[in-house]
């Protein structure tokens, strides 16, 4: 289960796609990461993103057919926004660039290609920096051929083979609610033209310490998620299944080793960690790390070469923020001191109470009871989802009870009742 007010599916669905935005923009803006795959191209299409090295106001389309790197040269790219619309043409990379709107203005790129028209999302002009978006052209036929493609092979029988993670695979930590979050974004790769069959399913034992994993809304249905181990079951049809899985790390501490062990090989390795204060990430499989800067946040982002099937990665990560037990302690203490006082009274003498309110003391201490342990046990831990729903409804049974006791009157009270 995930700390914070969300329940728990609908904040795994925002966290990742905070962490694909995230991701997007760190690659482009990044030139630690030029050896690094693109992500997919109909997710970039029309998506603004910074661009801290382009001069300022300025606006760089690059238009591409159906994939990054396809270039399509000689469109023209039409910028609209404050009444204004500026017209350029793509160079041999694709791209045009535009100059000349106020700060602050809206505006938005479109281009036709071969009769399709692709619009950008509005965006502003920003005062420092500039802005990249992808236009992408044959995204609908692309995946119509895909698709047809993927059923064809679907239909073949699977033979036996291996897969492994591809390049697109990232690993993203930040800091939600003062517990680090880790989301592992996957792409299990099948180069064959067939399915494959690895012989079992791929199993991935998650770093120690983790708690509430669980697959992601938009992870591939193979991929399941008990305790502390990951699932995916074959057979793995041609291309790439997504696998996006999300875990907390309650008790990281201010110094915490992550080691991951991958059962097949992982084509390259990409990390990328919410910076706060002075922490630090090392790691000898990671060959480059710097700092840098995606939607207002700073991020110390490494890659590293290729992992063997079998090889573990290993993270030391420095100088986390400290998290206070205070708040967890002072939940404890009041449920003790709830405990003490129903006690006191369940040891009160017989004759004090009516049946009425023995019978409604009694409950009280047993319902007491159970809370505290599970309050003690949520202080150590994540609740699993069933935990969590008795320990409400543990809350909700104790209102009542209190309730009753105060809505019925002792030995001698009974004028006052009246």
């Amino acid at each position: 289960m995930w700390h914070g007010q969300r329940s728990g599916r609908a904040f795994l669905q925002i966290m990742r796609q905070q962490a694909l935005t995230v991701l997007l923009a760190l690659t482009l803006a990044s030139p630690l990461l030029a050896q690094v795959a693109m992500p997919d191209a109909t997710q970039m299409s029309g998506l603004p993103l910074p661009a801290g090295d382009l001069p300022n106001g300025a606006v760089t389309v690059r238009v591409v057919r159906e994939r990054m790197g396809n270039n399509l040269a000689g469109q023209t790219v039409t910028l609209t926004g404050g009444g204004q619309t500026k017209s350029g043409i793509t160079d041999a990379q694709g791209r045009a660039q535009f100059d000349g709107f106020a700060t602050g203005t809206t505006v938005t790129a479109e281009v036709t290609v071969d009769g399709e028209t692709i619009t950008s999302q509005a965006f502003p002009v920003p005062a420092r920096g500039g802005v990249r978006v992808a236009l992408v052209a044959g995204v609908a036929k692309a995946a119509a051929t895909e698709k047809a493609a993927a059923e064809a092979a679907a239909r073949e029988p699977a033979r036996s083979g291996v897969v492994e993670f591809g390049g697109e695979s990232r690993i993203i930590l930040e800091y939600q609610n003062d517990t680090l979050q880790v989301f592992y974004i996957l792409e299990i790769m099948n180069n064959a033209r067939t399915p494959i069959d690895i012989g079992g399913p791929l199993q991935i034992d998650l770093p120690a310490g983790a708690a509430g994993g669980a697959a992601l809304e938009g992870s591939s249905p193979q991929a399941s998620v008990r305790g502390e181990r990951v699932t995916v079951t074959g057979p793995f049809a041609p291309g790439k299944t997504e696998v996006q899985i999300g875990f907390s790390l309650p008790n990281a501490g201010t110094n915490y080793v992550l080691t991951q062990k991958w059962p097949a090989a992982l084509d390259q390795v990409f990390v990328a960690i919410e910076k706060i204060g002075p922490m630090k990430l090392e790691s000898p499989q990671l060959k480059e790390t710097r700092d840098a800067n995606a939607e207002g946040q700073t991020f110390i982002m490494g890659t590293g070469p290729r992992l063997n099937a079998g090889e573990t990665l290993v993270l030391n990560l420095t100088g986390l923020p400290a998290r206070s037990p205070m708040p967890r302690y002072a939940v404890i203490g009041l449920a003790l001191l709830i405990v003490a006082i129903g006690l006191w009274y369940g040891l009160m003498p017989a004759g004090a109470e009516s049946s009425e309110i023995a019978k409604l003391s009694e409950r009280r201490e047993r319902l007491m009871r159970e809370l505290v342990t599970l309050e003690r046990k949520r202080s150590a831990k994540a609740l699993s989802d069933a935990e969590e729903a008795r320990r409400l409804k543990l809350i909700a049974d104790l209102e009542r009870v209190l309730a009753g006791l105060d809505r019925t009157p002792g030995p001698g009270d009974e004028g006052l009742a009246a």
